[in-house]
Formats: structure tokens, sequence, C-alpha cells
């Protein structure tokens, strides 16, 4: 090579070049594809968003109410429950469907009789246990707007349920009760920023106690509100109650009649 001339390996380069072209091509419509997709959740979610507007606007909203007791059996004839009476739940679904609102009722036994007052639109679907109200409310939470857990699910229940009725001759029964699984936790975990969840505590602590563990289990179970009252409250006419959000006292503590309350709740939904 004489002084200078100067050498360029062209082909390296070129093919250099067309590579590097290649991939840059590639990453573009890769970030392309991506943009694409993020567009059409976005767009996707404001559309479901701005049509459940107008659904619960002109046709209102759906709600899911639960009332009274669960039972959790023994033998096949024996169980424990507790004192609900599901009047609470009822009165709710009541005032919720008199509003204008879809309502459906998931009802525990021995509350039947409070289902008399409820509007004939109401779809009121029966459960047992905790089980069958678990199950019932897995079919149909994704699809509501407003859950209100009224039911007294029980928190505990026998380790082991006899297939056969337990003779008295047999002697003393020793029972094992396990905690029951918390239902409306498990259903906060996977609620929808649109969607509201309005729980229900029986508190018997010391009254200074009383709204600092009703606080608790509304963040635990990710409630927007929190309905409190005390074990008076059960299978009575009046129920001595506030309501809490996470930013305060929503309505304060007062004795009122379970259909007063209800409309207050209903009344929180707007």
């Amino acid at each position: 090579m004489q002084f200078g001339e100067h050498s360029h390996p062209t082909g390296d380069l070129q093919r250099s070049n067309k590579r590097f072209g290649v991939r840059t091509a590639r990453c573009r419509w890769r970030l392309v594809g991506h943009l694409l997709r993020l567009f059409r959740q976005f767009f996707a979610c404001v559309f479901r968003i701005y049509c459940g507007a107008i659904r619960r606007y002109v046709l209102g909203m759906r709600i899911l109410v639960t009332a009274g007791p669960t039972r959790e059996y023994i033998d096949i004839v024996r169980f424990i429950t507790n004192a609900s009476s599901g009047q609470m739940g009822c009165a709710i679904a009541t005032a919720a469907a008199q509003a204008g609102h879809e309502v459906t009722l998931l009802i525990g036994p021995a509350a039947s009789m409070a289902t008399g007052v409820v509007p004939d639109s109401t779809e009121v679907v029966p459960f047992t246990t905790g089980d069958d109200l678990k199950a019932a409310l897995g079919e149909r939470f994704d699809t509501c707007d407003v859950l209100i857990m009224a039911a007294a699910v029980g928190d505990f229940r026998p380790e082991k349920t006899h297939l056969r009725k337990l003779p008295r001759s047999g002697g003393p029964v020793t029972l094992r009760l396990i905690p029951t699984e918390d239902i409306l936790a498990g259903l906060g975990r996977r609620k929808r920023d649109d969607q509201i969840i309005i729980a229900f505590a029986v508190e018997d602590a010391p009254d200074e106690r009383i709204e600092a563990g009703a606080r608790e289990k509304m963040a635990g179970k990710n409630a927007d509100y929190i309905v409190v009252n005390t074990p008076a409250a059960m299978a009575a006419e009046q129920s001595h109650a506030c309501i809490l959000s996470p930013d305060g006292v929503v309505l304060p503590w007062a004795g009122r009649s379970k259909h007063q309350l209800a409309e207050e709740i209903v009344r929180l939904l707007g």
C-alpha cells in the first residue's frame, strides 16, 4: 500500500450497518406493538367505566346484599349458628330496591321470615353454610357494583362433621372448633376500583376499643365503609350503631330502627 492510500473494509461495514438496521427496525416494531396494546387496554378500561356509569345512572346499581346466619353442622341434624335474624340485610335489600337499584339478596337459614317485606323485584338466593355463601358470592361478586355484607358468618365450625346422628347413649361428645375462612377479606383482595364494599362488625369490646377494632377490620377487608354495632342488635328491631369510613365517622352512634339504618346505608351510595 502506497503512502496516501486508505483501506476500508467496505463489505464488513455494510453488513454491520445492515444488521444494526434490522435490529433497530425490530425494536421499533416491538415498541409500536407494546404501545398499541397499552392504548387498547386503556380505551377498553375507559369504555367499561363509561358504559358502567351510564348503566348505573339509567338502571341503578347492581347491589349484592347478604343477610342472616350461617350453620355449621356437627352431624346430619345438629349445628352451631348464631342469633342473627336477617332483618338488617332484608331491610337494606328493601331500601336499595325502593331506591331503584337491581338487588340480589343472599339469605341464610332461619331468616326466611324476614324476606316477606322484600320487593318482588329482588332476586333471593338461599344459603346454609359458610361454604355455600362463599360459592354464591364467588359467582356474583365480579358483576356487582356494591356488596353489602350484613350476614353474620360464623367465626368457627366443627373440625369434623359426623355423617350420622350422634346418639345420646354414646356419652359425652367433645367438639373441636376451628376458625372459618374470612370470606369478605378474600373478596376485598379482588375488588375492582369501581366497586364498593360495605362491611359489618359486631363489637363487644370496651367503648374506647370498638372503633379501633372496627377500623382494623375495615382495612383488612378492603372495605369502603363498615357498620359497627353491638351484640344487642342480634334479632332485635333496633340497632345502636355507627358507620365508619377510612376518613372518619360517616354516621354517629345512635339507636335507630333497622329500616332507618338501612336507608342511611343506601344513601351512602349516592
